[in-house]
């Protein structure tokens, strides 16, 4: 499969009107992908955003013409029932004809549970409820009058109107072995975040592959999504520090399971910041960002969605576009 390349469009970070600016010019700038994340609630208090990823999606199908258009990643589980996800996603992919996937995750508490005052389930309940709306979704992309019954969600003869001719394709986020299995199983895509520890990588490929062979699937057919966490800037200085804004992400699982608040995210983040840095390369060298990045090509992963940490989105947008890009698409294509 062709390499392709993307822009992260953090809404955590930016407001809408901004983050759309930011992403409409990575189109003019040559990249492939623009994937949103979808929160509730941001990373941070102070300073943060939480734009509806539907609505701006549903203004970046008219402001771009070309580039893929999804999210990473999106819970459609919780606070989102699968069948209004579908719909959704089925008017989205009818503005941007192919040009719209699903990217879905099992979800985090500080998104969940404060928008609908539920208890956050547990990993292996999360894990189940993705597995039947993706189920669920694709049958109201494929059927009418569609009656379910699962353990988690139910529909009485609901039916989608308006709707692409093809299903929309779904990518499926794992970080352990059991959801990446699921991934294999009944994703078009698998969805993941650079920065941890190098075997995992080996073994989350490893079990999307498992799954795939399992279900009687060709693995290759599976689009292998990673988002780049990079912080490039000529000045090294200021590539550091701007990832201090994203201390949460090196925070711990233990850390950061059930945390419901953004004031507590916040606080324990900055308890943490001097640990910021490790989960984004660092560097101004494009050489030294080329050999990092192609670390994880070399594994298999073949769309690659550019997370900048900083606040000036257009001055990474122009250094990486200037002194990165052109080597990293001279050798990899």
């Amino acid at each position: 499969m062709a390499l392709k390349i993307g822009y992260k469009a953090s809404a955590e970070q930016f407001g809408p009107r901004e983050l759309l600016d930011f992403s409409v010019r990575a189109e003019r700038d040559g990249l492939d992908i623009v994937s949103v994340s979808d929160h509730f609630q941001p990373w941070r208090h102070h300073g943060g955003h939480a734009p509806n990823a539907f609505a701006w999606l549903g203004a970046m199908t008219q402001a771009t013409s070309r580039v893929t258009l999804g999210t990473s990643v999106l819970t459609p589980t919780l606070r989102y029932h699968p069948s209004i996800v579908a719909q959704a996603f089925a008017t989205l992919a009818l503005l941007a004809p192919g040009r719209v996937y699903l990217g879905v995750g099992t979800g985090e508490a500080m998104n969940e549970t404060p928008a609908t005052g539920a208890e956050f389930p547990g990993r292996k309940e999360r894990r189940l409820r993705m597995a039947e709306a993706i189920e669920l979704m694709r049958r109201l992309w494929t059927e009418e009058r569609v009656d379910f019954e699962g353990e988690y969600y139910r529909t009485s003869k609901a039916t989608i109107y308006d709707r692409p001719d093809e299903p929309v394709p779904v990518y499926v986020a794992a970080s352990g072995p059991l959801a990446a299995k699921l991934a294999g199983r009944v994703g078009d895509g698998f969805v993941c975040t650079s920065g941890k520890d190098p075997q995992l990588y080996v073994d989350l490929l490893d079990k999307v592959r498992e799954g795939a062979e399992q279900a009687g699937r060709d693995p290759g057919s599976i689009r292998r999504l990673i988002e780049i966490k990079v912080a490039y800037d000529r000045d090294l200085d200021f590539a550091r520090e701007s990832c201090s804004w994203w201390a949460a992400l090196a925070l711990t699982p233990e850390q950061k399971e059930g945390v419901e608040d953004p004031l507590e995210m916040e606080r324990l983040a900055d308890e943490n910041v001097d640990r910021a840095p490790t989960r984004f390369i660092v560097s101004n060298d494009p050489e030294e960002v080329v050999e990092k990045i192609g670390a994880y090509v070399e594994l298999g992963f073949d769309e690659l969605l550019l997370h900048a940490p900083g606040p000036d989105q257009d001055r990474f947008l122009d250094q990486f576009g200037a002194d990165v890009l052109p080597l990293l698409r001279a050798r990899y294509g």
